[in-house]
C-alpha cells in the first residue's frame, strides 16, 4: 500500500496549530451544566410502541441552530429535532433522536440534493450533552463544521445516538449500534416531510474521533443494514478502531475520562455490572461520569489512572484482555468488514488520543480486503489539531464522491 500523507498538511501546520489551540481553550464553552440531565425534555420520551421499520419518523418538532452559547449567532436554516427507530445491539427496535437541518437555499449543483449523515464526536454521557441540545443552546463544537456542510448546500441529518438525550445510558464506542443510528439519521431525514428533503437522492457519511467510529462502522454495515441508501461514500476521522489500544493510550492521560465513558457505554451495551469491578472511588467517578459532557469530565479528571478505581488495585485496561470485557471489546473492531462504498480517512501522526497506528492498521486490513481507501495523513499537534486540519480534505473528498468522480485509493 501507499499513501499520499504528509503533503496535504504540511503548508497548513502552523495555522493549524493555532486554530487547534484556540479549540482547545474554547472547549470548556461547551460543556453544559450536568443538573441539566434530570430534567429531560418530554420531547425525548420514547412512545410505549414503536413505527414498524428502521429509520420511521416517531416524531418531529422544529428547532434551532446557534454557533454560541450566548446564542448571537443563529444558523439560517430550517432545523428539525427527530425522533426515529433504529436497532439496538440486541437486534432490537430502540427510539434514537437527532436534528435535521436543509438549507433555506435551492440546491444549485447536479442532480438532487444531498443529505450527509454526520456522526458526532464525543459529547458525555449525560442527556444534556445529546447533540440536538447542544446545537439548540450554541454549545456543539462541531457546530462550525456542520455550518460548512450546510454552506455547500447539503442537507446534514445528526444523530444523538443511542440513550443520548433519551432514557438508558448513552451505549459510547458501542460499533454496530452507532453505525444503525447514523444509517437510520439518514433514512428518517429522507422521510421527514418537513425536511424537504429527497426521499432516494445522493448520500454521504462523516464523523471524526467517536463520530470517526460512527461513520467507519455505517461504512462496513450499510450494504446489508441499509442497501437502499445511495450511499456515495464515507469520510471518518481518527477512528477508534482497537479499543484495547485505545484504552491503553488513555489512562493517565489528560482525556483519561474518555476510558470512563467507554467502559460505561460497553457496559450498557452488554448488560455487564460495574459493581464488582469498582471500589468506593470508582463507583462513585463512573456516577458523576454519566452525568457529564466532554469538556467538564476532561477538566475534572484529568491524568486519572484507572488503578485507582478498580477493587482490586489493577488498571480497567487489564480487564479488558479477560472475559467478558475481551468479548465484548473484540466485537467493536473496526477493519474486519469490507466498506462496499469508497472510504475516506484522515488521521494526525501526533494524535494524543486515538494513536495513528490504530487508523494505518485498520486502513491496511480494509485494504487487504479490497476496499477503496483514501488514506491522509497529517502533523497537526494533538486529536482536536488532527480534526481541524483535515476539514479542508474532508469537504473536497465528499464533494467528488457526491459529483460521482472517481474515488482516488490508496490501496
Amino acid at each position: 500500500m501507499h499513501s499520499r500523507t504528509l503533503r496535504r498538511a504540511i503548508g497548513t501546520l502552523a495555522g493549524t496549530t493555532a486554530a487547534a489551540v484556540a479549540a482547545t481553550v474554547a472547549l470548556p464553552l461547551a460543556a453544559a451544566p450536568a443538573a441539566a440531565a434530570a430534567d429531560r425534555p418530554p420531547f425525548y420520551e420514547p412512545p410505549a410502541t414503536l413505527p414498524a421499520d428502521n429509520g420511521d419518523v416517531i416524531r418531529s418538532e422544529p428547532s434551532v441552530y446557534y454557533l454560541d452559547p450566548l446564542k448571537t449567532l443563529k444558523v439560517d436554516a430550517h432545523v428539525q429535532r427527530v425522533m426515529y427507530r433504529s436497532t439496538d445491539g440486541h437486534g432490537d427496535g430502540v427510539a434514537v433522536t437527532g436534528t435535521v437541518i436543509t438549507p433555506k437555499s435551492a440546491w444549485s449543483g447536479p442532480g438532487e440534493r444531498p443529505v450527509i449523515g454526520f456522526a458526532a464526536g464525543t459529547q458525555g454521557l449525560g442527556d444534556q450533552c445529546a447533540p440536538s441540545r447542544q446545537l439548540a443552546n450554541g454549545t456543539e463544537y462541531e457546530g462550525l463544521f456542520v455550518k460548512g456542510l450546510l454552506a455547500r448546500g447539503y442537507g446534514v441529518a445528526m444523530t444523538d445516538y443511542e440513550g443520548l438525550g433519551t432514557p438508558g445510558l448513552h451505549t459510547y464506542m458501542n460499533r454496530a449500534v452507532q453505525g444503525h443510528a447514523v444509517l437510520d439519521s439518514v433514512r428518517a431525514a429522507q422521510r421527514l416531510p418537513d425536511a424537504h428533503l429527497p426521499d432516494d437522492g445522493p448520500v454521504a457519511v462523516y464523523g471524526y474521533s467517536q463520530g470517526g467510529g460512527a461513520a467507519a462502522s455505517a461504512a462496513e454495515l450499510a450494504h446489508s443494514y441499509a442497501p437502499g441508501l445511495d450511499l456515495k461514500g464515507v469520510a471518518a476521522g481518527a477512528v477508534p478502531a482497537d479499543l484495547a489500544a485505545v484504552g491503553r493510550n488513555l489512562d493517565g492521560s489528560l482525556y483519561a475520562a474518555f476510558l470512563g465513558f467507554a467502559v460505561a457505554g460497553l457496559a450498557e451495551g452488554a448488560d455487564i455490572d460495574l459493581g464488582p469491578y469498582l471500589n468506593d472511588r470508582g463507583r462513585d467517578v463512573m456516577a458523576e461520569a454519566a452525568e457529564t459532557c466532554t469538556a467538564e469530565a476532561v477538566l475534572r479528571y484529568p491524568f486519572l489512572r484507572s488503578e485507582t478505581l478498580t477493587a482490586d488495585g489493577r488498571p480497567i485496561t487489564d480487564y479488558l484482555g479477560e472475559s467478558p470485557w475481551r468479548e465484548v471489546v473484540a466485537d467493536q473492531r473496526i477493519g474486519a468488514r469490507k466498506p462496499e462504498v469508497p472510504v475516506f480517512v484522515s488521521h494526525s501522526l501526533l494524535d494524543d488520543v486515538i494513536p495513528y497506528a490504530v487508523g494505518k492498521k485498520m486502513v491496511e486490513e480494509w485494504c487487504a480486503k479490497g476496499a477503496t481507501v483514501d488514506f491522509s495523513t497529517n502533523v497537526a499537534p494533538t486529536h482536536v489539531g488532527g480534526a481541524i486540519a483535515s476539514y479542508p480534505a474532508a469537504y473536497g473528498w465528499l464533494e467528488g464522491r457526491l459529483a460521482d468522480r472517481p474515488a482516488p485509493s490508496d490501496c
